[in-house]
């Protein structure tokens, strides 16, 4: 069986590998929004679709162009810790 330890390792090390495949979409939004919002500062333009399509169509992008790196991270999770655990 397994003892508290293992499952706050489980546990710790899933939700760190949740933050690194979130990591490329949110920080392409992150950055987009700050420089969507800076033009709109400037130009003085406050149109909620200004801000809104750009960030979808790139996060669309980036989650295609990441998706391979996200499923290695899911993976390397499941192969490095919860098989071994499983088996014994």
């Amino acid at each position: 069986t397994m003892g508290e330890a293992e499952i706050f390792e489980v546990l710790r090390a899933s939700l760190w590998t949740g933050v690194l495949m979130g990591l490329p979409i949110l920080g392409v939004a992150l950055l987009l929004g700050l420089v969507i919002g800076l033009v709109q500062a400037l130009t003085s333009v406050q149109e909620m679709t200004i801000t809104f399509v750009p960030k979808i169509i790139a996060v669309v992008v980036v989650f295609f162009l990441s998706i391979g790196y996200m499923t290695r991270v899911c993976l390397d999770l499941f192969n490095n810790m919860i098989i071994p655990m499983i088996t014994g």
